[in-house]
């Protein structure tokens, strides 16, 4: 019910701008799971406030996801065409920069605590989106480097719902962040892995598509580090092109062989185990089954 009242919210706004073509435009986007909206509703309960900040930041993630379908060429989204595809990218980019201003707007006549934490957040994320496509350009091997991008690009949002709603509760908000933000980077991590053990029928795009497109995500960064010279030869010779059966056969033989994808499930489930207890010293069991739902899907 909670989450109904944040997309009666989110048709509100789009009432408000006064235009029949952006509004049909939005409904052709598909609805995803709503992960900051609970998370925040969960924290904070259904109030007014908190169901208007969650309703701004679903906008802002949804405004993300229409730029970044414009920056990888994405053709669908969650198995239903983009707007890039469908409408071209102006009309993608356009509706992206609508979604964000009318956010923006919102959110000055709320919290400024808030406020402040959500335009930061956003900063972030377009600071991850643009490292996200620098590193594409060439093999990155720094894993220090992809972390902070992927925290930027998906995390630092998730962080911020989970800190709203903290603060609209009363309660300690930077333990909550904390768990946003390990829920937001093992989330990315689990991705990372599932691009690799999956088959492309599960993923709705082909399998190992991330190196594809020039990812060095977390298990190739550790495959990488793993392998001899004439191993990371071979696998900077494959960076960013098509990968026939043969190669694609050899990058999970080498995978398996050194353990990559263990490594980077651990990661992953480090930073879960860290989030529980956060959240399981403020007796937050939902938070805590969220956290432990994260760890163990499978897409």
């Amino acid at each position: 019910m909670a989450l109904e009242t944040v997309e009666r919210q989110i048709e509100h706004f789009w009432e408000e701008l006064n235009d029949e073509d952006i509004k049909a435009l939005y409904a052709k986007l598909p609805v995803g799971k709503r992960l900051r909206a609970k998370l925040l509703l969960k924290i904070a309960d259904a109030s007014d406030e908190a169901v208007r900040t969650a309703a701004i930041i679903e906008m802002i993630h949804a405004a993300s996801l229409l730029h970044d379908d414009v920056i990888d060429e994405a053709h669908s989204r969650r198995g239903v065409a983009s707007i890039n595809a469908t409408y071209g990218n102006k009309h993608a980019i356009m509706l992206g920069d609508i979604l964000y201003s009318k956010a923006y707007s919102e959110l000055t006549r709320g919290n400024l605590q808030i406020a402040e934490i959500v335009s930061s957040a956003v900063t972030q994320l377009s600071i991850g989106e643009l490292k996200d496509v620098d590193m594409a350009k060439r093999f990155n091997e720094d894993e220090k480097l992809y972390l902070d991008m992927i925290y930027k690009k998906t995390a630092v949002l998730i962080e911020a719902s989970a800190k709203a709603g903290a603060i609209l509760a009363g309660k300690e908000p930077e333990s909550y962040g904390r768990y946003g933000r390990n829920l937001g980077v093992a989330f990315q991590i689990v991705d990372d892995i599932l691009d690799i053990t999956q088959d492309s029928a599960t993923l709705g795009k082909p399998a190992l598509n991330d190196f594809v497109e020039g990812k060095a995500t977390l298990p190739y960064i550790y495959l990488y580090r793993s392998l001899d010279a004439s191993g990371k030869e071979q696998l900077l010779a494959m960076h960013g092109k098509k990968l026939d059966a043969q190669q694609q056969e050899w990058i999970k033989t080498q995978m398996q062989r050194y353990g990559c994808v263990e490594q980077s499930f651990a990661l992953a489930k480090e930073l879960i185990e860290e989030a529980v207890a956060l959240m399981g010293a403020q007796k937050e069991e939902y938070l805590v089954s969220i956290a432990r739902e994260m760890i163990e899907r499978n897409y």
